[in-house]
C-alpha cells in the first residue's frame, strides 16, 4: 500500500510569520494556486497508481487543500482529527519573530530539543509523533492499494522521524525547519511511504508546483 503524504498550501498565517499550530486559519492566494497543482498532481497520479481514499487533517488550511485534490480525482474526502498539527499552546497566534522576546524561558526550553518538553497548554515533540505515527498506521491498515493524506509540516515530519528514524537519508539531507528541529516539507510538497514497513520512497517532493 502507498501512502501519498501532502502538506497543505501556504496558509495566511504561513504568509504572516506566525505560529499556527492548531488554530485554524484559511489558504493565502498562493496556497490557493498551490492546491491546485498539487490537485493537477493528484488526477495525474490516479490515472496510473489506483488511489482508493483521501483522508485530511480537519484543520481548515489542510481540508481545502485537500477538497481540491478530492474533487480533481473524484472521491470523497474523509477527516482523520489524529493529522491535526502540533498544538502549540501558548505559542499560537504569535508573530515567530515575537516569540523569544514573549515567552523568553518557554522558547529556550522547546530549543533546547527536549523532545518530552511541553508547551504551556499544547503538546511535546514525543507526543506530536506519537498521534501522527498513530495516524498514520492506523490508516495504512485500511483495505486500499494507495491513499493521499493532506495534513501538516510538523505532524507529519514528526510522524516519519518515528517511523523511519530521524538519521534516514532522505530526512538527515533535508533542511531543518527553524524553531522545530524537524525536517523541512514544503507547502504542497508530496512524500511518498510504502507499506508494509514503512519504507520511505520520496520526501518533499515539489516538482508538481513549478510553472
Amino acid at each position: 500500500m502507498r501512502q501519498f503524504l501532502v502538506r497543505h498550501g501556504e496558509s495566511v498565517s504561513n504568509l504572516e510569520g506566525r505560529v499556527q499550530g492548531q488554530e485554524d486559519v484559511e489558504l493565502s492566494p498562493l496556497g490557493r494556486e498551490q492546491a491546485r497543482r498539487v490537485a493537477d498532481w493528484a488526477r495525474g497520479l490516479a490515472a496510473t497508481t489506483a488511489i482508493g481514499e483521501i483522508w485530511s487533517s480537519p484543520l481548515r488550511r489542510a481540508r481545502e487543500t485537500a477538497a481540491v485534490i478530492a474533487v480533481a480525482i473524484g472521491l470523497p474526502l474523509s477527516l482523520d482529527e489524529q493529522l491535526r498539527e502540533l498544538h502549540a499552546g501558548i505559542f499560537q497566534g504569535h508573530l515567530w519573530a515575537d516569540l523569544e522576546r514573549t515567552f523568553p524561558d518557554e522558547v529556550a526550553r522547546w530549543r533546547s530539543g527536549d523532545v518530552d518538553y511541553v508547551i504551556p497548554g499544547g503538546e511535546s515533540r514525543a507526543q506530536l509523533a506519537a498521534r501522527g505515527r498513530g495516524a498514520l498506521e492506523s490508516l495504512a491498515a485500511r483495505e486500499t492499494p494507495g491513499m493521499i493524506v493532506v495534513a501538516h509540516g510538523g505532524v507529519l515530519t514528526a510522524a516519519l522521524g518515528s517511523m523511519v528514524g530521524r538519521e534516514h537519508p532522505l530526512l538527515a539531507a533535508a533542511a531543518e525547519r527553524p524553531f522545530t528541529k524537524l525536517p523541512a516539507l514544503a507547502n504542497c510538497s508530496v512524500t511518498q511511504l510504502a507499506w508494509p514497513g514503512p519504507r520511505l520512497v520520496a520526501f518533499n517532493e515539489t516538482a508538481h508546483l513549478d510553472d
